[in-house]
């Protein structure tokens, strides 16, 4: 348990120097998640106004005559979780626990897999490289569409995530040992 505990602390210790160094530093998401609307004054008041509840929200054109939504009009997507800048503080240790429990959690998923998997450097390698693939199936790629991410920036979002387990798994993989019988 020890070497598990000690080896999700290194893996969440890499997640938290990729993420300072990819978001903090080169701004990764930042370019993805917090783009700049041209005359956002007036628009945020517009959104204050209107949208008073937390929640994820669409905005369609008007329906055409025929009933149906004009084609080649835009759809946007409004998120607001019900939360201002004081809760930065708070989210940013809400995170810190996510990126601590996260390797954590895949540590001991690896700890416990088959002993074929677990002689091979590689293979534990590549069963982080997989989680990162699931990742970026399920989270990322899926929030491609109408109302969500761009395909170009859910690919990078992907990327991302593969490249970061992969990374988890370099450090993991190395503490993390068959049990000697």
């Amino acid at each position: 348990m020890k070497n598990i505990i000690i080896s999700g602390l290194l893996g969440g210790l890499v997640l938290i120097i990729w993420m300072f160094l990819v978001n903090g530093i080169l701004g990764f998401r930042n370019q993805i998640d917090m783009k700049k609307i041209s005359n956002e004054s007036p628009v945020y008041e517009i959104l204050k106004q209107n949208i008073t509840e937390p929640g994820r929200y669409s905005c369609n054109p008007e329906i055409n005559p025929t009933g149906m939504f004009p084609e080649d009009e835009p759809v946007f997507s409004v998120m607001y979780s019900g939360m201002g800048h004081e809760a930065a503080g708070g989210l940013m240790i809400f995170g810190l626990l996510i990126y601590l429990i996260a390797p954590m959690i895949a540590a001991w998923m690896l700890s416990v897999s088959s002993e074929k998997i677990l002689i091979s450097y590689p293979r534990k390698v590549l069963f982080f490289t997989a989680i990162g693939l699931i990742i970026a199936i399920f989270s990322d790629l899926s929030s491609f569409g109408i109302g969500n991410y761009p395909l170009s920036d859910a690919l990078l979002l992907a990327i991302h995530n593969v490249i970061l387990w992969t990374l988890i798994g370099l450090v993991i993989a190395w503490r993390i040992k068959p049990d000697v019988k």
